[in-house]
């Protein structure tokens, strides 16, 4: 299925700007990247966008779930995933835009859970399923309040991120379109007349 290539593209875009960021050492090709260190910054447009590099212990905007809810937490996001992707299959046949969402969401969820499951052990700090997320989108916005914290700056975070925001404003569109443009197509609803002409000619 070519949708699935959309997932795929998303993962691999995820995971490569992670590990530019993070930094990576591939031995038998004599490759060390060295990366950002934590709480780097670095302006690409000016104070409004910046590359800063944080990792994230748990869920969204920071928040810490604790070290015995983190292994929920990437055993649900799995279990997640491979229900987005059956689902995914099973609505090949579906409209695009419907699939297309689908993608998006599901790229972004496995591109977050592969920090979660792999990189404590990849990075050598955490257990297996115990990896934080690397976050470093870091954009400005206006002062706001969101689950007791104040931010003057939108949270930081990844292309995993954008891709299931992206994905979910998608589905939440396609739906509303689908529901408007089946109230203003009475085509679709059988008539009084026409169920009546039809029970006759039954009879």
């Amino acid at each position: 299925m070519k949708i699935f290539f959309i997932s795929l593209a998303v993962i691999l875009v995820d995971q490569i700007s992670k590990m530019i960021i993070k930094g990576f050492t591939i031995p038998f090709l004599k490759i060390f990247h060295v990366g950002m260190f934590q709480g780097e910054s670095i302006p690409v447009l000016g104070n409004f966008f910046r590359i800063t590099f944080i990792e994230n212990p748990g869920m969204a905007f920071g928040f810490d779930p604790g070290f015995n809810m983190k292994l929920w937490l990437s055993i649900f996001s799995l279990i997640a995933s491979l229900g987005l992707a059956i689902y995914l299959y099973f609505i090949r046949e579906k409209n695009f835009t419907l699939r297309l969402s689908i993608a998006l969401i599901l790229g972004g969820a496995i591109g977050n859970l592969i920090d979660r499951m792999f990189y404590g052990v990849f990075y050598g700090y955490a257990p297996l399923f115990y990896g934080k997320v690397v976050d470093f989108l870091d954009f400005d916005f206006f002062k706001f309040s969101l689950f007791g914290k104040i931010f003057d700056r939108w949270p930081i975070f990844n292309f995993a991120d954008a891709s299931v925001t992206i994905g979910v404003l998608i589905l939440i569109i396609f739906y509303r379109g689908a529901e408007k443009e089946s109230k203003d197509n009475p085509d679709d609803i059988p008539s009084e007349s026409n169920s009546t002409e039809q029970n006759e000619n039954n009879a």
